[in-house]
């Protein structure tokens, strides 16, 4: 699964790769005139394009963490005192910290705000007292295409939410 443009999206069409579309948005592609007949060819692409080719699990697509994604992930929420912070106040919190050993990976990261990351410094946080609100979690490949902020069409929205696992932020329910 990707994104992909719409002009690939009609190379799709053209060359038969397209195994069944989905979506209520439809997208129109004009191309050139034909020689004789003088008719404008189209391409007509629906938002969601399936091909024929390798499937691979969406589960298992490796996102990368940036502090963008994390901030959306945990929905820019404080994993400590639960306060909803503009993106300025937040920072990225490790619960193990690096200095004790702890990796820079989806499952030991959280949403900290700067007061809360202070306080907590470079102990647990059973040390310091600040149980979390929040598990972390990784991300699959579907949240992965949300947390990056592109802009999602309402049904291809509903495609990737439809995945996601039950314990994601993103998913439905």
């Amino acid at each position: 699964m990707r994104w992909a443009a719409l002009t690939r999206a009609a190379r799709y069409y053209a060359s038969g790769k397209v195994v069944h579309d989905l979506g209520e948005s439809h997208f129109a592609m004009n191309g050139g005139l034909q020689e004789l007949s003088g008719e404008r060819s189209c391409v007509v692409s629906s938002s969601i394009v399936m091909i024929r080719g390798r499937h691979r699990n969406p589960s298992r697509g490796h996102v990368g963490l940036s502090k963008y994604r994390l901030f959306a992930r945990d929905r820019h929420v404080c994993a400590y005192c639960g306060s909803h912070c503009n993106e300025a106040d937040l920072t990225v919190e490790h619960i193990v910290p690096v200095s004790r050993g702890g990796r820079h990976e989806w499952t030991n990261v959280v949403t900290a705000c700067r007061s809360c990351n202070t306080r907590k410094g470079s102990r647990l946080p059973e040390e310091a007292n600040m149980p979390l609100l929040f598990v972390p979690y990784a991300v699959c490949r579907n949240e992965g295409f949300i947390l990056s902020n592109r802009r999602i069409l309402a049904d291809q929205m509903a495609f990737l939410q439809v995945s996601l696992p039950r314990h994601s932020r993103w998913a439905q329910g």
